[in-house]
């Protein structure tokens, strides 16, 4: 084969994808009706679930960017003429219709494509991947989202569309489409990337600096992520402490106040071990026996007005902190219930529970 035959028929090419986009210009109409039926479907998938996306966007593929991906050609070999990726662009490319769905956590992501995989009579999950530009495995940041491929079933709107482009395309009113679902952080950064590099290209889009500033950002943003998802994970851990019908029923094991104080007061744990049965016996002296009640007594404002009182010349560990808070909340009953005849530590007790009320008298408090 000579060299001559070797080259792509661009002429060929060149006309065959403009005729596509010529076709593909005029079904915009129909596609847009696609897109708003399928981002209505999914959003109905939502209505009885726990998780929420913050919201869903849809767009439909502009005519230049179907162009330039209808005009994408493969070379297996530098000795093989060129072909294109997608010879019959109108049925190939699936990402004609793009659905975005936006949530808040990262956890978030792997809940929502759940959900709509496990929705077959409505969609058929054709492809789940992540997409990454950045990844753990390569050591680096960048742009990160869960793309899935959902067909449709016998879809009207996709009917429509289907009998508007004719012949050869069968009107079956099945489609595939593209999802993308990425946290909120993730979008933002993914939003300033693509317009700074693709809607507005030129030589500075792609200078070194606004790498390294991107890479930057995007590893910040992955930080931040993190410490979202430990705040998420606090805040459900806190209320279940306190739900009197849920978790903060559970019985108090020495383990179980462990938890409960490292959670609430990690920055007191000045302990040499992991030994909470004396913290066990001061509480139930009081029948302080279930989580709900030790979260209660906890309160920051109550430790911060003890602390106060008695203005510890060392930092107390849990032990001395949690015996000064039940005397706070419980006087001198605490005293008698668990002085147990020990004079030292009745009178102890006593000299506490003085400063106590002297700091409760004075003006403010």
């Amino acid at each position: 084969m000579t060299e001559s035959q070797h080259e792509p028929r661009n002429d060929e090419f060149s006309e065959h994808i403009e005729n596509s986009v010529e076709q593909y210009k005029s079904v915009t109409g129909e596609l847009n009706t696609v897109m708003s039926a399928m981002k209505a479907k999914i959003r109905r998938l939502f209505a009885q679930s726990e998780v929420q996306p913050l919201f869903i966007t849809g767009r439909v593929k502009s005519a230049q960017s179907f162009r330039a991906k209808a005009s994408r050609r493969l070379q297996e070999t530098s000795e093989s003429a060129p072909v294109l990726e997608f010879p019959n662009p109108l049925r190939e490319i699936h990402d004609m219709v793009g659905i975005r769905i936006i949530v808040m956590l990262p956890h978030e992501i792997q809940q929502v494509a759940s959900l709509i995989k496990s929705h077959r009579d409505s969609f058929d999950c054709r492809s789940d991947r992540e997409k990454d530009i950045g990844s753990v495995e390569s050591g680096t940041y960048g742009y990160s989202s869960r793309h899935l491929l959902l067909k449709t079933r016998s879809e009207p709107t996709v009917r429509k569309f289907q009998e508007a482009l004719g012949k050869p395309v069968v009107a079956s009113g099945n489609f595939v489409f593209e999802v993308q679902i990425r946290t909120v952080l993730q979008h933002a950064w993914s939003e300033m990337e693509h317009d700074i590099r693709f809607k507005h290209p030129g030589e500075a889009a792609w200078n070194p600096q606004i790498d390294r500033h991107f890479t930057a950002t995007a590893a910040m943003l992955e930080t931040v992520e993190d410490y979202f998802t430990d705040i998420n994970e606090l805040y459900h851990r806190l209320n279940g402490y306190h739900d009197q019908q849920g978790a903060g029923a559970e019985p108090l094991s020495g383990e179980k106040i462990g938890e409960i104080w490292q959670t609430l007061l990690p920055h007191v744990d000045r302990k040499r071990d992991d030994d909470w049965s004396w913290a066990s016996e001061l509480l139930d002296a009081h029948e302080i026996n279930q989580t709900w009640q030790l979260a209660q007594l906890l309160d920051a404002n109550v430790v911060t007005d003890v602390r106060a009182a008695l203005d510890h010349r060392y930092s107390p560990g849990p032990d001395r902190l949690l015996d000064d808070v039940l005397l706070w909340r419980f006087g001198k009953e605490h005293i008698d219930k668990t002085s147990g005849g020990d004079l030292r530590r009745e009178g102890s007790l006593r000299r506490r529970l003085i400063q106590m009320k002297d700091y409760r008298s004075q003006p403010g408090q």
